[in-house]
């Protein structure tokens, strides 16, 4: 069993958990993923780690609230245990030799993903610039947390309710037509997002990693539900990534793909109402 020692709503739809899982904070890196179960009834959801703690032995998890099992999450408290936790998996964030500067950018619950990435560069002494955007002011997440490890911080609203009126790609591409020179861009958020990243960085020859999302059931390269497209060649997010060149990503069957149970998934929601 693993108990949750904190628990924090960063938004209405957005959760912060810290669990204590010792022998995962002691090996967990940048870009990697764990894979939890609530009970024995439960179903195996993936999350990047948001944040660790060697010394204190906890991971830090940030979720949405986007279906039955991550709304029992973020009905439980500190104190309260959830009976697994696996992990560390995936592949740790690889960059190019030599890198000194970097943008990473995240797109809503992205960020939470994104944060780790600015963190540990930022640590490592390279120049980080940060571009996150948001749909608006209220689902707003992380903010001072990016701003302690970014040179420079650049915030998006969809809306323009706070930050910059725009996308996070209208940001980039000022950035790059600019003359600013990043020797990798690294992207996480919606696969819209990630895609049009790429198609803004290709043009300037700007080494783009994404971090991928597709389904996946075991995490170990077992099922093939995580498959996609990489330099048409099939790859599997929870063994070969889920980090992947940008540029050699197939987006249009990776959101294919993504798709595929939102039937069942809408299905489920309905009964669900239905029985409350």
């Amino acid at each position: 069993m693993f108990q949750i020692v904190e628990k924090k709503k960063l938004n209405d739809a957005v959760v912060m958990v810290r669990i204590v899982a010792p022998l995962i904070a002691k090996k967990v890196l940048p870009g990697q993923f764990i894979i939890f179960r609530l009970d024995e009834f439960g179903e195996r959801v993936p999350l990047t780690v948001a944040d660790y703690d060697r010394e204190g032995g906890t991971i830090t998890l940030i979720f949405q609230i986007a279906g039955e099992t991550t709304r029992q999450f973020s009905q439980l408290e500190a104190g309260d245990t959830i009976l697994d936790l696996v992990g560390p998996l995936g592949v740790p964030t690889e960059l190019p030799e030599g890198t000194k500067s970097v943008c990473v950018i995240g797109g809503g619950v992205g960020c939470a993903i994104a944060y780790p990435q600015a963190k540990h560069l930022h640590s490592l002494g390279l120049e980080v610039d940060t571009i996150v955007g948001f749909r608006n002011k209220d689902i707003v997440i992380l903010e001072d947390e990016f701003r302690a490890c970014s040179d420079n911080l650049y915030l998006c609203t969809d809306d323009g309710s706070y930050g910059t009126k725009g996308f996070v790609t209208n940001v980039l591409q000022q950035q790059l037509e600019q003359g600013k020179k990043y020797d990798v861009v690294i992207a996480i958020g919606p696969v819209p997002m990630m895609k049009f990243v790429c198609k803004t960085t290709e043009p300037f020859q700007v080494k783009t990693i994404v971090s991928l999302n597709p389904i996946m059931v075991d995490g170990t390269g077992m099922c093939g539900g995580c498959r996609v497209t990489v330099g048409g060649k099939t790859k599997y997010a929870c063994v070969d990534g889920p980090d992947f060149d940008g540029h050699q990503v197939d987006f249009d069957e990776l959101m294919r793909r993504n798709g595929t149970y939102k039937r069942q998934e809408q299905e489920c929601n309905l009964f669900r109402k239905e029985v409350q």
